[in-house]
């Protein structure tokens, strides 16, 4: 099944260079937000439901990720070219849901399902703490070709969304996962929330 990008307003998410790559790679659906440090709210909202990957490559540390994911991170930072003057797309995403986690017990249980350290993702709860972390279902593509866009200002900072520019290429984009390991991993995840009855 191939997505075409017209379906998607011109937003995109910043998120991890390195969680960006799990994700197009299959490797995880889910990513846990709370707002910025440049944030114009106070809290995380999930400002479209489908919406385009912009990697993000400040603070990204390999202690901060579970060992296997250690050397994507060395590579990646190795790779970056700090006052690039164009910034690279390769993904979409469609969030299927948005799960507010509000305690450690709760977040505990996602710990088989994504990239980071324990220690990491309990840092994220605990910022803001009167405020939500929410857990994003993400449904990935990868487009099929990469969207090359000049850098901006507006691009960078710590903040969760940037806006792009209205006239978009339009590029075909295909799922990492197929509906049936997609709606698995869903599954996965409701089990070990409790919320079985849900899926």
């Amino acid at each position: 099944m191939v997505i075409k990008t017209d379906q998607l307003q011109p937003i995109a998410l910043k998120e991890w260079a390195v969680a960006v790559k799990a994700l197009t790679e299959g490797k995880q659906i889910m990513v846990l937000r709370k707002g910025g440090i440049s944030e114009e709210t106070r809290d995380f909202q999930l400002k479209a439901p489908r919406f385009y990957f912009m990697p993000a490559f400040e603070h990204q540390r390999p202690e901060l990720l579970k060992e296997p994911f250690r050397e994507d991170v060395r590579q990646i930072m190795g790779e970056w070219k700090p006052g690039a003057t164009t910034i690279e797309i390769h993904a979409v995403a469609e969030a299927v849901e948005d799960i507010e986690i509000f305690d450690q017990e709760t977040l505990n249980k996602l710990e088989d399902f994504h990239i980071w350290t324990e220690t990491f993702a309990e840092d994220r709860l605990k910022w803001k703490r009167s405020k939500p972390l929410h857990l994003l279902l993400l449904r990935v593509s990868k487009l099929e070709n990469p969207l090359t866009l000049p850098m901006q200002d507006q691009y960078s900072g710590c903040k969760s969304w940037v806006n792009l520019p209205d006239d978009l290429a339009v590029i075909g984009a295909q799922p990492v996962l197929s509906d049936d390991e997609f709606n698995q991993r869903i599954s996965q995840i409701h089990d070990a929330l409790g919320l079985s009855g849900t899926s």
